[in-house]
């Protein structure tokens, strides 16, 4: 099973929740990617993104490049988890061949709100979304856990 988190511009929220996906998710062939639905040419991840990802999980991703989203990531993914419900409808909008596997995260999880883009402020304002995202993440994967049977 392919997840592909979707934000932005790849630099904050969804390289941040793919980077937690993958070291807490133990579900055999479960990978997550991400990408951005408008990155910047040759930006990497930023800086408080990486700081907080190193610091919580011990990886360094400081020097990822944004992704950014294709038409064959969507198609490829099972399921598709936007930061966003904005992001959700509009993928739907352009894509309504996957809009069944495409979904904004809190939602899926059901919890409320969207995930918060801390893009350009501190570096509390990045740990406040990577905690959000964290709890979001360990619920999508005890709704993983539960939809396999395991």
């Amino acid at each position: 099973m392919n997840i592909l988190f979707v934000c932005t511009g790849n630099t904050c929220r969804s390289c941040m929740a793919e980077a937690i996906f993958n070291k807490h998710c133990d579900i055999k062939n479960i990978k997550a990617y991400s990408a951005g639905m408008s990155i910047e040419k040759n930006s990497i991840t930023s800086k408080h993104s990486a700081a907080v990802v190193m610091e919580n999980l011990g990886l360094d991703i400081s020097n990822r490049k944004a992704v950014g989203l294709t038409e064959s990531m969507l198609s490829k993914a099972d399921l598709i988890l936007t930061m966003t419900n904005y992001m959700s409808s509009i993928i739907k909008d352009q894509f309504e061949s996957i809009k069944d596997k495409v979904h904004p995260l809190n939602l899926y999880v059901n919890r409320n709100g969207d995930v918060s883009d801390p893009y350009g402020g501190s570096l509390d304002i990045y740990k406040n979304t990577y905690r959000d995202m964290e709890l979001s993440i360990k619920l999508l994967i005890k709704k993983l856990r539960e939809d396999k049977g395991i």
